[in-house]
């Protein structure tokens, strides 16, 4: 039985959604239900799942025991446990300027009570071959960090928004230990790939990509696994350092360990925050490691019921 005071988040691109191995795709969402047992769940990568009538996205809901939502394309999902999240509405016009379009909900946290505030829900997957249009979909991701809601009194809140994916991109430098160092331009072997994850900067040098978590911290979204490391609620070194573990693996085309797959949340979220990790995959798995992000969902339903300052809106967005 899941504990309801804890809240397991996981985000996992699960490569090619398997491809067209069943067998495969199966057994992994067995394990994840099993031995993660997630309550909400970003995947990314999620090709093929649209098809037959979403025939495998209602498979995996099935396996896993949560409900799913599948984004445009088949690029992204989010599965949330029924008992404790329920959809308010799903936002259908993810898809511009994004080659890989997210999954975006608003959600109730139904422990909280029906009057409390409702929160953004988004799985992502950046562009992998554009640092510009990366930098262009995170700018387009903190929209949902500007989500209003009206309360029963007729007031207008910001929600709070909690998102994960595949960033395709590094986080800025933290000084933490445990975080992987960004990678050195020349000593990526494969040339192409240089060019992805890499942009133009001012002096005409060519820059490893950090401007999405940029962008999205410049709008107040947090990368939960850097928060958690530096905090100084965790003080235990290795838990430190485990929240900020590469989610990619070195190798030779790509260069060394890297964590590009990230959470998110607004910072009136962060009290609720109780522990970060990743969860290695083994490459013939997978190509990326699964972030684990444990919510306290007592002080969520709190955070949930407070009160936050009024926005002066017409109408909501």
């Amino acid at each position: 039985m899941k504990n309801m005071n804890r809240i397991t988040v996981l985000s996992w691109n699960f490569e090619r959604n398997g491809g067209d191995d069943a067998a495969k795709r199966r057994r992994v969402h067995e394990m994840l239900r099993r031995e993660l047992n997630p309550h909400l769940l970003f995947r990314q990568e999620m090709w093929g799942a649209d098809a037959n009538g979403s025939a495998i996205l209602y498979e995996l809901e099935a396996i896993l025991g949560l409900r799913g939502w599948l984004g445009p394309k088949s690029c992204t999902a989010v599965f949330a446990d029924p008992t404790l999240f329920q959809p308010v509405r799903q936002w259908p016009l993810t898809g511009t300027m994004r080659i890989q379009p997210p999954t975006g909900l608003t959600m109730r946290y139904l422990p909280a009570g029906r009057d409390a505030m409702p929160l953004a829900i988004v799985s992502f997957h950046l562009n992998y071959a554009s640092a510009m249009g990366r930098l262009t979909e995170a700018e387009w991701l903190t929209t949902w960090a500007d989500k209003q809601w009206k309360t029963p009194s007729g007031e207008f809140v910001r929600l709070p928004c909690l998102a994960g994916g595949d960033t395709n991109s590094y986080p800025t430098p933290s000084g933490v230990p445990g975080d992987p160092a960004l990678p050195v331009l020349g000593q990526i072997r494969d040339w192409p790939h240089r060019l992805h994850r890499s942009y133009m900067g001012p002096q005409g040098v060519r820059l490893m990509d950090t401007r999405p978590d940029e962008a999205l911290r410049a709008a107040g979204m947090e990368d939960v696994a850097r928060y958690w490391a530096t905090t100084g609620r965790n003080q235990d070194a290795e838990a430190r350092k485990g929240a900020v573990a590469r989610t990619v693996n070195a190798c030779a085309t790509h260069g060394p360990d890297a964590r590009i797959d990230r959470c998110y949340a607004t910072s009136d979220l962060l009290a609720a925050v109780i522990g970060v990790d990743v969860v290695e995959v083994p490459v013939p798995v997978s190509d990326h490691h699964i972030v684990r992000v444990v919510l306290d969902g007592d002080i969520l339903a709190d955070i949930l019921n407070q009160r936050p300052a009024v926005l002066e809106l017409v109408a909501a967005s």
